[in-house]
């Protein structure tokens, strides 16, 4: 490792974590969905990190979850009426509204967001809304068509824009026996969320992930080992940061990451275009995906019979999508990486400063180091210092390269 390089370690991420929600003070405001059984273990979550919490319940929650449950769990009273009596002749609302730290909607119904997205106040919680000036996050939970509808992306679309940050929903099975896009967000990864930084809350991130399949025929392909998951990992935690997230994905059998939108390529080419299309709507462009340098210059159409004689490969370079991106007149923030088997930090300086790019993520590869593991090491350089994250699981990795990636984003502004 080079000595003009000042390095540092970053440690015990869940340690991190736990402080930085230490004595905040949430508002969880719990709507009439399904999902609402989830939310006292919320509440419980939040407490455990250390934080202070109280709980506003619609009606439509109270037919789900009762308000004793949450008493129990928060140690606190439970607050869901607007016009209650005892709690309005003080203008309770207006005082719960600048008591909170951050107002947090879990789960967030269809309904509620657009009765946020277009300013009513007809309850205690869209009040709330109204009156704080705290951040506010939603956590969608609703059927998947429900989500795609396009007057429900059209108000998360607005919501997002007017700062409030969404997390999720996920992707998997729902109550009614389908699955899709409309889980809340597990409660674990809630909390987690709200631990991470938010310098990008909101921000639009462009990621690349997997590996790229360069046609020989219509049967055969050139392709690497790349699994894709880093790139995914480092899609979750930024949504988790609440970014705004596409992630364009080579072939890959991993779920989409709660919370990102998914633009799915094949080739090298395909995968450029995706890229280049969004590129200058992006903050910040992660270059995570292992792109083919080369691919066939003419494939066959069809299959290729087996002839004694092996065939001849004619090969031509693909584009540089990183290169290009970084060259682009008002560029995103670019971070590339670099996967090497040999001397990982002068290779990666060389790529760093050939490619014009801001920061770049090395790590070693081969013998059993980077691709298809679960824990992985990243030598992250930018121009005057560097950062060692690692060993961790990928998972923990990529949260901590969304931290640093952050910070010099904000940084650089």
């Amino acid at each position: 490792m080079s000595n003009s390089v000042d390095f540092r370690v970053w440690a015990d991420l869940r340690t991190r974590s736990s402080m930085s929600l230490s004595g905040k003070r949430i508002l969880l405001g719990v709507t009439g969905g399904i999902a609402a059984y989830k939310a006292p273990d919320l509440v419980r979550r939040l407490r455990d990190a250390g934080a202070d919490v109280r709980v506003v319940l619609t009606a439509g929650a109270q037919a789900f979850v009762t308000p004793l449950t949450f008493q129990a769990v928060s140690h606190q009273p439970v607050h869901t009426d607007l016009l209650d009596p005892d709690a309005e002749a003080g203008m309770g609302h207006i005082e719960l509204a600048r008591w909170a730290d951050r107002v947090v909607i879990a789960p967030a119904t269809a309904d509620t967001m657009a009765r946020i997205a277009h300013g009513l106040a007809d309850d205690l919680l869209t009040t709330l809304c109204l009156a704080t000036e705290a951040p506010i996050t939603l956590c969608p939970a609703m059927n998947h068509v429900m989500w795609r509808a396009a007057a429900t992306r059209a108000n998360a679309d607005l919501l997002q824009s007017r700062g409030i940050t969404m997390l999720g929903p996920a992707d998997g099975p729902l109550a009614e026996g389908e699955s899709g896009p409309g889980r809340m967000m597990e409660p674990r990864d809630i909390v987690d969320a709200l631990s991470s930084p938010s310098v990008l809350a909101n921000r639009t991130i462009l990621i690349t992930a997997g590996p790229t399949r360069e046609p020989i025929d219509a049967v055969r392909f050139i392709a690497n080992r790349s699994s894709g998951r880093m790139g995914f990992a480092i899609a979750a935690a930024a949504a988790m940061a609440g970014a705004r997230v596409t992630l364009i994905a080579g072939p890959s059998a991993l779920s989409t990451p709660a919370g990102v939108t998914r633009v799915d390529v094949q080739t090298a080419l395909e995968m450029h275009s995706a890229t280049l299309s969004r590129a200058e709507a992006a903050d910040i462009f992660v270059a995570a995906a292992a792109v083919a340098d080369y691919r066939v210059a003419e494939p066959a159409t069809g299959k290729v019979r087996k002839t004694d004689a092996p065939p001849s490969l004619q090969l031509t370079p693909n584009p540089d999508i990183v290169r290009d991106v970084a060259a682009m007149p008002d560029a995103p923030f670019t971070l590339g990486f670099a996967a090497e088997t040999d001397d990982l930090i002068h290779h990666a300086h060389g790529k760093l400063n050939a490619k014009g790019l801001d920061m770049i993520a090395a790590n070693q590869v081969g013998d059993g180091l980077g691709f298809e593991v679960d824990d992985n090491q990243l030598e992250v350089i930018w121009n005057g210092g560097g950062a060692t994250l690692g060993p961790m699981p990928k998972r923990q990795l990529a949260t901590a390269l969304i931290e640093l990636l952050g910070e010099h984003w904000h940084a650089a502004r």
